[in-house]
């Protein structure tokens, strides 16, 4: 009888086993191919990503009326630096602090190093001229926000 329960009792785990495993493979093997073609278009179509560089809302939204009075920002005051708030300071910036990539509110290293120039020679940043939205860069930033 022992024999006979240990023996079911391996078939059983054995079987279950096997049966866990193909349906896992099968649920893998199952999902449907991404169109490529739509993820890129929704892709670019979604708007980019907020990047306040460290200011709250309210400074965000001074920088906003900032840009709104000097660099033809028409977009909304709401304190959240997205891509339309990026492209007018990135015109400031092409036109006295040295940014020459493209005008499209992305805020990487080109549009960084430009905003170091404008912050070093104004607003007390004090770091080197790298690309890369540290501390310094973060707090300078604030103090152009608060002006």
């Amino acid at each position: 009888m022992r024999t006979m329960t240990r023996t079911l009792v391996g078939l059983t785990t054995a079987v279950g086993i096997a049966a866990g495993s193909l349906a896992a493979a099968g649920t893998a093997v199952a999902a449907p191919a991404q169109d490529t073609k739509a993820v890129a278009s929704a892709e670019a179509a979604a708007p980019l990503a907020v990047n306040n560089l460290g200011l709250s809302t309210a400074q965000a939204k001074n920088v906003q009326r900032w840009l709104r009075t000097y660099w033809n920002y028409n977009g909304s005051i709401d304190g959240k630096l997205g891509t339309n708030s990026w492209k007018a300071f990135q015109r400031c910036l092409a036109k006295y602090w040295g940014y020459n990539d493209s005008i499209d509110g992305i805020v990487g290293p080109d549009t960084v190093k430009a905003l170091q120039r404008l912050l070093k020679d104004s607003w007390g940043y004090k770091g080197k001229i790298d690309g890369i939205a540290g501390a310094g860069t973060k707090a300078a930033f604030k103090r152009f926000a608060n002006a």
